[in-house]
């Protein structure tokens, strides 16, 4: 593995580790102000991965998969990140901390709703991430050096259509409740 993969690796640690970190401060010890200053500390993580993958293509470095998934990181991050810190804490305070409602499962149209909703988030990400390839392999000038790029965006905008598939079949078929009632807001 090479050393953009490893800090990549390290990023995604780290994205968790802080938010562990954060929730743990705002609910087991009981310091919130220090928790939410953590949990603001995640956007950092993404701007040393993007200054480390820049960086690399910069001072001569060939683009790999690696460098791909660096900018699919950190625009899934920027886009779906307040949405994964806000689950992590819906169940923190529920199950660890015993405060606040049980995190409801959605069935129904609720269910097809929220997906379509994510799937909006995942183009955003999509876009943040297409919007740093096609900034480095600018930066770069040098289409030999940066074809791997080039080949993440085709892969993604394959993911991209079959997640808008998968959003739209909800709405065809949506997710049966165990008892029945379809637009109920079950756990």
């Amino acid at each position: 593995m090479n050393a953009i993969a490893w800090v990549i690796v390290g990023c995604e640690i780290a994205f968790w580790v802080v938010i562990a970190l954060g929730l743990s401060f705002r609910y087991i010890l009981r310091m919130p102000a220090v928790g939410m200053l953590l949990l603001a500390l995640t956007p950092l993580i993404d701007l040393i991965l993007l200054a480390v993958t820049g960086w690399d293509l910069y001072n001569g470095g060939i683009a790999t998969t690696a460098h791909g998934v660096a900018a699919v990181y950190i625009g899934v991050s920027i886009a779906f990140g307040r949405q994964m810190v806000a689950w992590a804490d819906e169940r923190v305070r529920y199950y660890i901390a015993r405060q606040g409602e049980k995190p409801v499962k959605l069935y129904g149209l609720a269910h097809s709703r929220s997906y379509l909703k994510s799937w909006t988030l995942h183009l955003l990400a999509y876009g943040i991430g297409c919007g740093i390839l096609l900034l480095l392999t600018h930066l770069v000038q040098d289409s030999s050096r940066t074809q791997a790029l080039g080949g993440i965006i085709r892969i993604w905008s394959v993911v991209l259509g079959i997640d808008l598939v998968i959003a739209v079949t909800y709405f065809i078929w949506p997710r049966k409740a165990p008892g029945g009632d379809q637009d109920k807001r079950l756990s």
